[in-house]
């Protein structure tokens, strides 16, 4: 079975007054040239999100699939020069979480520049059927 992924992209990151566009409006720009001759075309999605609450952050990205971990990044580079290079990086990721069945990135594997940009690593939501949520609950939370 193959999960729909998508790639979150913050907009409204690093809004300044010198300019319309936002930090996030030109990475989420750059993702979608890179991804129309992208082998993930077809199978990565990739949507803008007003805001993602990671504001100190400036440029945030989430990869999120159904029954994967969700990774949460921020401060992504995206001035002029670095721009083409972190739009590659996301995708980049992007192809690894799409190959592994739980969407774990393991650090070794990540792209150099996402290694240490991960700001939540969150655990995916069990399925409505899933043993998971017929086991008994973790003694923390009695």
């Amino acid at each position: 079975m193959t999960h729909p992924h998508t790639i979150f992209v913050c907009t409204t990151c690093g809004k300044n007054q010198q300019s319309d566009r936002s930090d996030g409006d030109r990475l989420f720009a750059q993702l979608q040239t890179l991804h129309q001759t992208s082998s993930l075309q077809q199978s990565v999605s990739i949507q803008p999100v007003k805001c993602m609450g990671v504001c100190e952050q400036d440029c945030a990205i989430a990869l999120v699939s159904p029954g994967k971990r969700t990774y949460l990044f921020g401060n992504l580079p995206t001035d002029a020069a670095r721009i083409e290079s972190t739009a590659t990086a996301v995708l980049d990721c992007a192809s690894q979480y799409q190959a592994k069945s739980d969407g774990a990135l393991a650090y070794g594997d990540r792209p150099e520049l996402l290694k240490t940009r991960v700001l939540a690593r969150i655990p995916p939501l069990p399925l409505v059927n899933s043993p998971a949520l017929q086991e008994e609950p973790h003694a923390a939370q009695r």
